[in-house]
């Protein structure tokens, strides 16, 4: 209780510069950012799975509601603010629709990989939109991350709100390390705070830094949007976009906290929990929420254990701007960006990356690419690429199955004879003229019907090929209908060379494939062995007894020269 308390302090204190600096990137007056903090956050963490991820207005949501509904009538007008909360209302009903109708499963192709690329990736631009801050920059609102960074180099920052930046940051940091159990960020957030009083009181007018100021009510009023059924119509198409922004970010961000925390994510629940969120704030004056990683990593950072952290940030915003508004007023924006400078720095996990690095090159460069999309694209794009890369690289792997000769080892003293992979083992008995064995490993679907078609088809090119192949197919996976056609037609070649075809092991999924497509009833039910003793034995019997008498390699037991032995 105690750690969600004072996480669900930290997260109401934080979300009152956001909420405000959103509402205005979003064309709506700034209590607007307010009362999307309050009713979508309860919502969202009642009916979420997530133990802490937060929900509110976030700068994405704000920028693409602004850039869609702009053209439609004039920013900050009632008519503008009429349209904004019906879309609200549009997406959780569009929201709610996706996890009632099971649809979560889509999150699962989000891979981890491209999760650390976007990650990362957002803690650098939470890093560089709060140099405005920490820099005291003169800059207009809704200013890009390249528009920060090239004000950063040009303009001389206030020696005040650096001093405030760092003092805050150094605080949040010593505490982090040195008292890892303390409410390190609010804290240090006082810690700035009264550095900006003493700052006002005794120090010259450069070094003054700006401060929240009066604050607007935040709670929010009951209203049902006022549009015709003409606007809504229109409004169905950007609600629809607004649906998959939000939607990626949230199950993004969901999936990136669930990696620090542990928990499993229930992602048709989050997309409930969202759409409810939505749905109900949408006549609460809120407009389009979602899962913020502003506000989400610092609450697990600052210790929050169960959703009562979210919950209660949203409850106590209300009393604590009605009691504490000359307090709040006090806190400088500067304050505010050290801490975010932290949350930034810990969201990096250099660690991760170290390893990652390590263990495969081309999920580092899955990786490297989404960070790059992240910091350049919108964010739910960057995840898009990001998940389409990882599942182009499991295309590219799977498509490309191993299909390894295997042997016996000299020892013949070993009844079991187990089979070995001819490449991996040295010394092993010479493969039989006749029959062939070869272990599938991997399924033979139609992205890798092609390979494995070269493979076999080199094997029967050869000068000398082996007539008869038997496919060890215990970790053949699954069967589509391309790949049995790709077995129906190795089995041709090999009978019309004189040879045949046998399977040893085959799965259960890949019999009922064979059995639906009539491959199973061309290849004959005496083609398939449960071990290799009997496949083995019955083989041997159909190979060409004459080349056998002839043969020198004697590789089974079975074999005319071993059979008395």
């Amino acid at each position: 209780m105690r750690a969600d308390v004072l996480a669900g302090l930290l997260g109401a204190i934080l979300v009152l510069p956001q909420g405000i600096a959103f509402a205005t990137l979003a064309g709506l007056p700034p209590q607007y950012g307010l009362y999307s903090a309050v009713v979508p956050c309860i919502v969202a963490a009642l009916a979420g799975s997530s133990r802490h991820v937060v929900s509110g207005p976030t700068n994405a949501n704000s920028l693409a509601l602004f850039a869609m509904l702009a053209p439609l009538a004039a920013v900050g007008s009632p008519a503008y603010i009429e349209l904004a909360l019906a879309v609200t209302v549009l997406v959780g009903v569009l929201q709610f629709a996706t996890g009632a109708l099971r649809l979560g499963a889509i999150a699962n192709f989000i891979s981890p990989t491209a999760l650390l690329g976007f990650t990362a990736g957002a803690s650098m631009l939470i890093a560089v939109h709060v140099l405005k801050d920490a820099l005291g920059l003169a800059l207009p609102p809704g200013s890009s991350a390249a528009g920060v960074l090239r004000a950063a180099f040009s303009q001389a920052p206030q020696p005040g709100a650096l001093l405030v930046a760092a003092a805050t940051l150094g605080v949040a940091a010593g505490l982090r390390r040195w008292r890892r159990g303390s409410p390190f960020m609010l804290i240090a957030l006082g810690a700035g705070t009264l550095l900006a009083w003493g700052l006002e009181r005794w120090a010259a007018a450069a070094w003054q830094v700006r401060l929240l100021g009066p604050l607007p009510s935040p709670l929010p009023p009951w209203h049902v949007p006022g549009v015709t059924l003409e606007q809504l119509l229109q409004l169905l198409g950007i609600a629809a976009a607004l649906t998959v922004v939000a939607l990626a970010q949230s199950i993004a961000i969901a999936k990136a906290v669930a990696a620090r925390s542990l928990q499993r994510i229930d992602a048709n629940r989050e997309f409930l929990g969202q759409g409810l969120s939505n749905l109900i704030g949408g006549f609460f004056s809120c407009y389009v929420s979602c899962g913020s990683l502003n506000r989400s990593m610092p609450n697990l950072e600052a210790g929050a254990r169960t959703r009562l952290a979210a919950l209660l940030s949203a409850l106590m915003l209300v009393p604590l701007v009605a009691l504490t508004a000359p307090v709040l007023a006090r806190i400088p924006y500067a304050a505010i960006a050290g801490l975010l400078v932290l949350v930034s720095w810990t969201l990096l996990d250099l660690p991760r990356w170290r390893r990652l690095g390590a263990a495969s090159r081309q999920e580092l460069c899955v990786a490297l690419v989404t960070l790059a999309a992240t910091l350049t694209l919108r964010l739910e794009i960057a995840v898009l690429i990001g998940s389409a890369l990882s599942l182009g690289l499991y295309l590219h792997r799977t498509s490309r199955p191993a299909m390894r000769t295997m042997g016996f080892n000299r020892d013949r003293a070993d009844a079991h004879r187990p089979f070995v992979v001819v490449a991996h083992t040295p010394g092993v008995l010479p493969e039989c003229p006749q029959l062939k064995l070869l272990r599938m490993e991997g399924s033979v679907y139609f992205g890798a019907t092609a390979h494995v078609a070269d493979q076999l088809q080199a094997l029967r090119d050869r000068p000398r090929p082996q007539k008869h192949l038997l496919v060890m197919a215990k970790s053949m996976n699954f069967v589509d209908v391309a790949g049995a056609e790709l077995w129906r037609q190795e089995l041709r070649a090999r009978r019309a060379m004189g040879g045949d075809l046998y399977f040893h092991r085959p799965r259960p999924c890949v019999l009922d494939q064979w059995r639906r497509d009539g491959f199973l009833e061309e290849l004959g039910e005496g083609h398939i062995f449960p071990d290799k003793r009997r496949a083995i034995a019955n083989i041997t019997q159909r190979l060409d007894s004459e080349a056998c008498r002839n043969c020198t390699a004697r590789v089974f037991r079975e074999c005319p020269a071993q059979r008395g032995a």
